[in-house]
Order: C-alpha cells, then structure tokens, then sequence
C-alpha cells in the first residue's frame, strides 16, 4: 500500500487526478439530481401524475405514440404543459447561472451577475417596448425574444463604450459603468409603464418582470434557447482556463497570452445574447447569476472549466424547484418566480457572507 501511494504522489504530486475524480464525481450527482428534479417538477402540480406515468407519456411520444393509445389527459397535461415548462426551467436556470459565473470572472467581483451589468435592465426594457407598445422590428413571432436580445446587445454596447478608456477596458469602469447603465435602464422601463397608460399592460409587464415559466411552450423559441444556453455552457467551459487568468488579474492574464480588453468584448457578446434570450422567454430572474456560482466553487474550486458545467447543473436545479415552488404556494394562483427566488437566494447569499467573513 505505501509503494502504490508513494508512486501515486510521485505521479501526480498535486492531486489533480484526484480533485479531477471528485469534481467529476460531483457533476455526475448533480446531474442525477437534475433529472430526479424534472421528473417531480413534471408529477407535481394542481393534478398529482405518478412519476411512473409521466415516464410513460415521454417514452410513448418519443416512440411517435398518439393520444389515442396513450391516456390523453395525463398526455395533455405532461407533454404539453408541464414538460415544456422543466425544460425551459432547465435552460433559464443554467444560462442565468454560468453568465453570473463568466461576469464574477470577468470584472473581479464576486457580487456581479447580469443585473449588475445592466444587461438583464436592457433586455427587459426591449422586451416591455415590445409587450406595452407593439415594437416588434419586423420580426414576427420571435419579436419579444428579439425585442429582449437587441436591448441586451444595446446595453452591453453601452457599458463597453462607457467603459473603455484608451483602447482598454478595466473591470472597476466596467462595474461602475453597468450599475449607471442598469439605473438608467430600469428607469426607462418604469416609463414605458407609466407611457402606456394601460392599467392591463402594466400589470403583464410587472408580472413579466418578476419572471415567469408559465408561457412555456413546445416551438421556436424554446429550441432557440435551449441550443443558445448549451452552446453558452460549452463556449464558456472551453474558456475555462481564460476565465481563470482573467479573474486573477489583467497581468496575469497578459502574461499568459490573454488580451483582457479583447476577451472582455467576446464574453459581452455571448453573455449578451444568452441574457437576450432568457430574458425574452422568462422575464427577469434575480439571485440565480449572483448566488449559485458561489455554491459551485464551493462544490468544485474556482477552476472554470469545472465550475462553469457545476453551476449550469445547480442553477437548472435552483429554478425547477423555484418554480415548483411558485405553483404550489397560493394555489391556484400562481407567486412569480422572481420572488421565489430573492426569497431564498438573499438569505442565503448573506449566510454565505456571515461564513466567509465571521469576525463581520
């Protein structure tokens, strides 16, 4: 036993295979949990479906199984409802989740998430241009999600102008430049709500903005956003090592070969076009971007080409059962989604800060 373990610290003297075992230990129980989560945020609702059942309704559709062979009730209620809303869950909670984890990264700051950066304010005042106003660009049925993702685009234009000072950009400007942006933003919406002067609109856009998975629909938009937020996770855990030079510092991140303000740009641009599509198909979520990255580094270290897939895993998590959560507690209304989630994400977010600073 002591030869095996002298030759395992001669061969990896710093316990990376092991810390690579265990972290992919980690994302393989994350991932079970994610599919147990599904399966009861599709059994359980106003109508209890046995697991069982919702099993076989998805394995009857994927055969190509009508109505006619299956029950259709239990077909209607988990193929058309419930099923879409999960996966749009799922993809909302991910993508809100690893764009936090690339802004923490990217401005040095462990408080960022798209909020933050004004990014979420841009697209939701698209996105209420849209629903208040009819603004639809031209672009038919995807006008909301293209409303939302064209103010993302605007403000993330708008902090990176703001931001850069010759020829660089800094993560202090950017910070500060996201929180004036986010302000400004915000206030625009505000207005656009008093503008209208319809009472009914107002109401759906506030409800929008607090978020929602009840408009969750098999199409489009949904398979749009499912394949932006997985090529986001991808891109973001290939850059995992350009992620963590940049959160060390923009020297260190020189020294080894990455240009700050460039890779700053690239990572607006797809963070951008994820909280684009989010945004358009569930409103604005808090807490997700600011609070889950911090539970993944807890689970796998700071290293990103771990805790970006770790995070994706847990924020898909988060939201099923914040929403399962915001379907059930005033039924047969339905709490937005929004307050769910501050409800447990600020607390938990100050018991993460009462441990990392005890003597505070």
């Amino acid at each position: 036993m002591s030869t095996r373990a002298e030759a395992a610290s001669v061969d990896d003297p710093l316990g990376r295979g092991v810390r690579r075992r265990r972290n992919a230990g980690v994302v393989g129980i994350l991932g079970v949990l994610l599919l147990v989560s599904a399966l009861i945020g599709v059994a359980v609702g106003p109508v209890w479906i046995p697991p069982h059942e919702v099993l076989d309704v998805v394995w009857s559709r994927l055969r190509g199984v009508g109505v006619d062979e299956v029950a259709p009730t239990p077909e209607i209620i988990v193929w058309d409802v419930r099923l879409p809303r999960v996966l749009l869950g799922v993809a909302v909670g991910a993508g809100l989740a690893v764009c936090g984890a690339a802004l923490q990264a990217m401005v040095r700051n462990l408080l960022a998430d798209p909020y933050l950066l004004g990014i979420n304010s841009g697209a939701s005042s698209g996105a209420a241009a849209t629903i208040l106003f009819g603004v639809g660009l031209g672009l038919g049925e995807h006008a909301l999600a293209g409303s939302a993702f064209l103010g993302a685009l605007a403000a993330s234009l708008l902090v990176f102008v703001l931001s850069r000072t010759a020829g660089r950009i800094t993560s202090v400007r950017l910070l500060l430049a996201g929180v004036a942006v986010g302000y400004a933003l915000s206030a625009l919406t505000s207005f656009l709500i008093f503008a209208s002067g319809s009472a009914e609109g107002a109401r759906s856009v506030m409800f929008w903005l607090l978020g929602s998975l009840a408009l969750a629909r098999w199409g489009g938009p949904l398979a749009a956003l499912v394949v932006v937020v997985a090529v986001t996770v991808a891109v973001l855990s290939l850059w995992g090592r350009r992620l963590d030079a940049l959160a060390i510092g923009d020297e260190t991140a020189l020294v080894l070969g990455v240009s700050p303000t460039r890779f700053r740009t690239q990572l607006l641009v797809v963070v951008s076009l994820c909280i684009g599509f989010v945004v358009a198909a569930s409103g604005s979520i808090g807490f997700v971007g600011l609070v889950v990255p911090h539970l993944a580094r807890r689970l796998v270290g700071a290293a990103h080409a771990w805790s970006v897939p770790t995070a994706a895993l847990l924020g898909a998590i988060f939201l099923l059962w914040a929403d399962l959560l915001s379907r059930m507690l005033l039924q047969p209304r339905e709490l937005p989604i929004g307050i769910v989630t501050a409800l447990v994400g600020a607390p938990f977010l100050l018991y993460l800060i009462r441990r990392q600073h005890p003597a505070g």
